[in-house]
C-alpha cells in the first residue's frame, strides 16, 4: 500500500540504507528487515532488500512500509551470505517503483546492488553525457548515475570502479554496493549523509543509523569516516581513503529531526544534543508561562531541556496518534486543517486556563504550526509561546532532504515577528546557530547551509 503525499510541515530525509555479511545458512534476509524495519522514519514510500549467494543476487522490493512489502515467504526466498537493504522517501525522481532500491544492474564483470542515501548536484550533466555515449536509464533517481559510472569503470577492481567514480560525483552520498562476494560501504568526501559500521557475532553491518544495529543485537563500532571506502569480504573488513580533500559536514539535521533519538552519530548521542538544545533555547528564548509542552515526538527531547532550565513543569499537552505515521493520504484542500487533528490532539484539561511554551524542532512554511497555536487557544490555552530549537530555514537543500523551494520557506521570506504573526503564536523564538552548534558538540563540522547559506558543496 502507497502512503501517499507527506501531510506534515517537515523537512524530510530521502532514505536508509542497511547490509550485512554474513555466512551461509544465516538468516541474513530477516534480520535484514528488522534492520530496516528500525530505519522506517527515514523512508515510508518504498522498502527492498538485495541478497547474494553463489556469486548471484537476487532482490525483491516494492511500494510501502517494511511491514507491507515483506512476509515470511518473500524474505525465505532471499536466502544469501550478503544482503543490501533501503527504504525511501522521494526528494529526486519520481514515486514508483522502478525508483526503489536497492538498484541492482548486471555488467561483464557480474552484478551489484547498491542502496544510496544522499543526492548529488551534477547528476543531470553526468546522465547527459552518459546518454550521450548511449546509456539507456531505467530510472529518474540519480542513484543509477551513480551505479552506471561504477559498473562502467569497473575493469577487475571494484574498488578502483568506485574510486574513479567518486572522482566524477558531486553531491551527498552514503552508499551500500554489493557484488557477488564483497559488501562495501561508501561515505560521500564531505561525510554529509551518515554511515556506520557495526557487529555481531564476527560479523560486520553497515546502517544509516545505530538504531538498526540495537534492533538486530549488533554493535556500533564506529561511523564510515568522510571519503572512506569500506570493503568487507571474507578476508575481513578494510578501508581505503578518497584521495582527495575529505571535511566533516555531517547534516545537522540529522540532530534535530532526522536521527532517531536512540541513536549515536558522530560519536553523541541524538536525545542528549536535542536535550541539550532545549536547555540553550530557554537561555536565548526564555519565556513566562506555566507549563511546558512538546510538538511530539520530535520536539520532546529539546521540551525537556526547556522545562529543565526554566523550572516550568513539563506536561503532555499533545497527543499522537501512533498509527499515523510521517506520511499518509493527504486530505483534499477543503478539508487540509484535518491533517493536523489526525495527527495531533489537545489534552484540553492540561492546556485549559496556562500559559504554555510549545516546543517544536523546526518551522518549514508555518501552516502546522499555526494550526497547532490554534487547537491550544480553542481548548482554553491562555497565552501559547512557540519555541523553536532550531534556527529558520532559510535555503534549500541540494544534498538528499526534501525542502520546499526558498519562495515557500517561511524563515527565508518574513522576520521573526511576521512568522510569529502568521502562526498567531504570542511570542516566538528560534534557537541561534551558535546555540544549536554548542548542544550538538562543534568539534565535529556540519552543513549548516539550510540555516546559513553556506554550502560545503557549490551547487
Amino acid at each position: 500500500m502507497y502512503h501517499g503525499p507527506v501531510a506534515d510541515d517537515k523537512l524530510h530525509e530521502e532514505c536508509g540504507v542497511f547490509g550485512i555479511y554474513g555466512k551461509e545458512g544465516m538468516d541474513i534476509s530477516r534480520t535484514t528487515y528488522y534492520g530496516l524495519y528500525a530505519l522506517q522514519h527515514r523512508g515510508q514510500e518504498s522498502a527492498g532488500i538485495a541478497v547474494a549467494a553463489g556469486g548471484k543476487i537476487k532482490y525483491y522490493k516494492q511500494m510501502g512500509l517494511v511491514s507491507e512489502v515483506f512476509d515470511d515467504s518473500i524474505l525465505e526466498s532471499l536466502e544469501g551470505c550478503i544482503s543490501c537493504g533501503h527504504v525511501r522517501y522521494s526528494t529526486i525522481g519520481d514515486s514508483h517503483v522502478i525508483n526503489s532500491q536497492p538498484l541492482v544492474v548486471k555488467y561483464r564483470n557480474g552484478s551489484l546492488a547498491m542502496a544510496h542515501n544522499g543526492s548529488l548536484v551534477n547528476a543531470d550533466k553526468l546522465r547527459g553525457e552518459l546518454e550521450q555515449e548511449g546509456v539507456i536509464f531505467q530510472t529518474t533517481v540519480d542513484s543509477e548515475v551513480i551505479a552506471n559510472l561504477v559498473a562502467r569503470k569497473d575493469r577487475g577492481d571494484i574498488l578502483e570502479a568506485v574510486l574513479e567514480t567518486m572522482d566524477c560525483v558531486r553531491g551527498a552520498y552514503a552508499l551500500i554496493i554489493m557484488t557477488g562476494d564483497k559488501l562495501i560501504g561508501v561515505r560521500d568526501p564531505n561525510g554529509i549523509r551518515p554511515l556506520s559500521i557495526g557487529r555481531k557475532d564476527g560479523f560486520y553491518m553497515l546502517s544509516s543509523e545505530s538504531c538498526a544495529f540495537d534492533t538486530v543485537g549488533a554493535k556500533l563500532l564506529r561511523d564510515v569516516e568522510p571519503g572512506e571506502i569500506v570493503v568487507i569480504d571474507r578476508e575481513g573488513i578494510r578501508s581505503f581513503y578518497y584521495h582527495g580533500p575529505r571535511t566533516n559536514n555531517l547534516c545537522v539535521f540529522e540532530f534535530i529531526y532526522f536521527g532517531r533519538p536512540d541513536s549515536v552519530m558522530a560519536g553523541k548521542n541524538i536525545y542528549m544534543a536535542r536535550r541539550r538544545a532545549g536547555v540553550n533555547l530557554y537561555r536565548e528564548c526564555p519565556a513566562d508561562a506555566d507549563i511546558v509542552i512538546s510538538v511530539p515526538d520530535s520536539g520532546t527531547a529539546a521540551a525537556i531541556g526547556y522545562s529543565e532550565a526554566s523550572g516550568i513543569p513539563f506536561m503532555e499537552g499533545l497527543v499522537k496518534n501512533r498509527y499515523v505515521g510521517r506520511t499518509f493520504i493527504q486530505p483534499r484542500q477543503r478539508q487540509r486543517e484535518i491533517s493536523v487533528a489526525l495527527k495531533l490532539n489537545v489534552l484540553g484539561d492540561m492546556v485549559k486556563g496556562k500559559r504554555v511554551v510549545m516546543v517544536d524542532d523546526s518551522i518549514v512554511r508555518g501552516t502546522t504550526s499555526r494550526n497547532l497555536v490554534r487547537m491550544l487557544k480553542n481548548a482554553g490555552a491562555v497565552e501559547v509561546h512557540f519555541r523553536v530549537s532550531s534556527p529558520p530555514v532559510q535555503h534549500p537543500c541540494y544534498f538528499g532532504i526534501d525542502t520546499p523551494t526558498r519562495e515557500n520557506l517561511v524563515g527565508a521570506n518574513l522576520s521573526v515577528e511576521e512568522i510569529r504573526d502568521k502562526i498567531e503564536a504570542d511570542s516566538l523564538g528560534y534557537l541561534s546557530l551558535e546555540g544549536l552548534l554548542e548542544a550538538v558538540g562543534e568539534s565535529t563540522g556540519y552543513c549548516h547551509a539550510c540555516f546559513s547559506g553556506n554550502y560545503p558543496i557549490e551547487k
